[in-house]
């Protein structure tokens, strides 16, 4: 059974920074592509940033990128989203996702999900 869980969210004011891990477990293939994606009140989830277990590939939504970056832990099956410069249109519920599919690059779909963790960005 894949199991994503995420911690790490929180109120921050802007301009301030977090760093929320994904542990991920069940996930059989060595070869996934492992991420984020948030989903602000009212509207649709997006993919934020996510990363190739097989090369290392990065990739980033246009609106969090040279502020946000992905990194992993293979040893601890540990996915990182550091997260600077936050702004208030930030704030969402941030949810990881493994064998996420980047349809192009305003649609991804993701296979499997965590439960997801809150990110309030103050003015």
């Amino acid at each position: 059974e894949v199991q994503l869980v995420e911690s790490g969210g929180g109120l921050v004011q802007a301009g301030g920074s977090l760093r929320p891990p994904c542990a991920a477990s069940g996930l059989i293939s060595d070869d996934h592509v492992i991420g984020w994606f948030r989903q602000a009140p009212g509207k649709e989830r997006k993919g934020v940033s996510c990363i190739s277990s097989s090369d290392g590939s990065t990739y980033y939504a246009d609106s969090v990128k040279g502020r946000f970056t992905i990194s992993s832990d293979n040893a601890k099956d540990t996915v990182y989203l550091q997260m600077n410069s936050l702004k208030p249109e930030d704030t969402a519920v941030y949810y990881c996702a493994a064998d996420i599919v980047r349809i192009n690059s305003d649609y991804w779909e993701g296979g499997y999900w965590g439960q997801g963790t809150q990110v309030t960005v103050s003015s």
